[in-house]
């Protein structure tokens, strides 16, 4: 006969698996050990604040992971003229951006004075050094060779822009393949270094223009624009989440990296990643 199980507890089922000696278990399959012991604060006495602090940092380090693992999948189904897939990645890639958006208001929790207590215990460690953030800079043609440099002492991180500078950007695959496809992509777009930042195009204007008006004759292409659209807006909303929480957090102080702070933020919203389907949508219904 089998105890009774006490008020307000689920009894476990027959099925469920209890000797795990010798099998996969959760805890081993995402590797716990390792990543719940990743978090090693440095302030001294430790302050209760910066075990969030580092967390904040380390998830989303995760989901950048994630975010670089979708794009170049999406640039190389691109290539192979594998749109769908190409759109499927995108679409996860902008739910992972609203994730890394809401993350912002953990850490806007962290109130001036709180993070003054170990910020100095930090030296020159700075959120302008993540190689990841700047792998999806560039995987979505904001290239900066000047970045490098700073990665010197991370060469498997230098090596992963080094790749993304000299590949073609998500932009340029799209733009490549509007061209396999009909679409009238000006040669010096097509033939342009990728090396560099994409700029303003304004012979790309009247291509988008026509896509946009008859959507139903061009509806892949119309659609695939939407999605970059999206893509660029929910990242100039996480760079403008992660303004104000800096400003929030430390005002006008310059950055632990050496950055001007809140103004040198400030300035990253001017730039663009896709221009030009921003701007068709001045001429169109004119």
């Amino acid at each position: 006969m089998t105890d009774p199980v006490p008020a307000n507890t689920r009894a476990l089922e027959d099925g469920i698996v209890r000797d795990l000696s010798g099998r996969m278990t959760y805890g081993g399959y995402l590797e716990l050990d390792r990543l719940l012991n990743a978090q090693h604060p440095v302030s001294v006495p430790e302050h209760h604040d910066e075990l969030l602090f580092i967390i904040q940092h380390q998830t989303t380090e995760l989901w950048l992971k994630l975010v670089l693992h979708e794009l170049r999948s999406a640039c190389e189904w691109l290539r192979g003229d594998n749109l769908g897939a190409a759109l499927k990645a995108i679409a996860r890639v902008k739910h992972i951006q609203k994730t890394l958006t809401e993350q912002w208001s953990v850490l806007a929790t962290l109130t001036p004075h709180e993070y003054a207590q170990f910020r100095g215990f930090l030296g020159h460690a700075s959120g302008f050094q993540s190689g990841q953030y700047r792998c999806v800079e560039f995987i979505l043609g904001n290239k900066n060779a000047g970045m490098l440099p700073v990665f010197d002492g991370e060469p498997e991180m230098r090596a992963q822009l080094e790749e993304l500078l000299d590949a073609p950007s998500l932009y340029d695959e799209f733009l490549a393949y509007l061209s396999r496809h009909g679409y009238a992509v000006p040669a010096e777009v097509l033939e342009r270094d990728v090396r560099v930042a994409h700029t303003f195009c304004a012979e790309l204007v009247p291509l988008f223009r026509e896509i946009y008006e008859d959507a139903e004759k061009h509806w892949s292409a119309y659609e695939t624009c939407e999605e970059l659209v999206d893509l660029e807006d929910n990242f100039q909303l996480w760079r403008f989440r992660h303004l104000r929480t800096v400003q929030r957090t430390i005002g006008l102080k310059t950055g632990t990296g050496g950055s001007s702070g809140v103004s040198f933020l400030h300035r990253a919203l001017d730039l663009t990643f896709f221009p030009e389907l921003f701007a068709v949508r001045t001429e169109i219904g004119r």
